[in-house]
């Protein structure tokens, strides 16, 4: 099997010779049995070449794996060199844009936003220089107009361990302190009795 020649694939190109038409048939027949046939679709460059491509691998016999790993460099270095010559390329567009070296996108401005502030009760001031505070929202429900509410407890934190528990305080937001707490305490409104 490895030694048979292998057979050119019919060309789709060939044209199927057409049944010549009856001398005693209406010139409408004619046009009818000449539609009858299928148009056959010209190839595109790319598949011509895939075509030609496969038929010379199919043509050449066996190849060893030393071969294979030759041709598989050789395909390596090839494209090593297309993408140096690429990466050329596009480091003298960017110096020629002016560009500079090292300049990229610049910092971001600082934020000039005020922090969240929510008022709320301590519920637990057991943890160190930390305190619980319980929201309660009430809100009305923008379709039924109900008025839902919804209570959120947050961890703060209490420098001095100022507040205790049942005080109504104000905390704002700040940055991460700790795995829980994002807010500290900023005053307490009202004491417990």
């Amino acid at each position: 099997m490895a030694d048979e020649t292998p057979t050119d694939p019919p060309s789709e190109l060939s044209e199927v010779p057409s049944a010549a038409p009856d001398t005693d048939a209406s010139p409408s027949d004619a046009a009818a049995a000449a539609g009858a046939q299928p148009a056959v679709p010209a190839i595109s460059g790319r598949e011509a070449r895939a075509r030609r491509d496969h038929l010379a691998r199919s043509q050449r016999g066996p190849r060893t794996p030393e071969e294979r790993n030759a041709e598989r460099v050789e395909g390596r270095r090839k494209k090593a060199v297309a993408r140096r010559r690429r990466r050329e390329q596009e480091k003298a567009k960017r110096t020629a844009s002016g560009a500079e070296k090292g300049t990229g996108t610049p910092p971001a401005p600082p934020k000039d936003t005020t922090p969240q502030m929510r008022t709320g009760t301590v519920v637990s001031a057991k943890p160190d220089k930390t305190i619980t505070v319980r929201i309660d929202v009430a809100r009305r429900h923008r379709k039924y107009h109900k008025v839902v509410r919804s209570t959120t407890r947050l961890h703060a934190h209490d420098e001095t361990n100022d507040a205790g528990e049942g005080d109504v305080v104000r905390v704002s937001e700040s940055r991460p302190l700790s795995r829980n707490k994002r807010w500290k305490l900023e005053e307490v409104l009202e004491r417990a009795k």
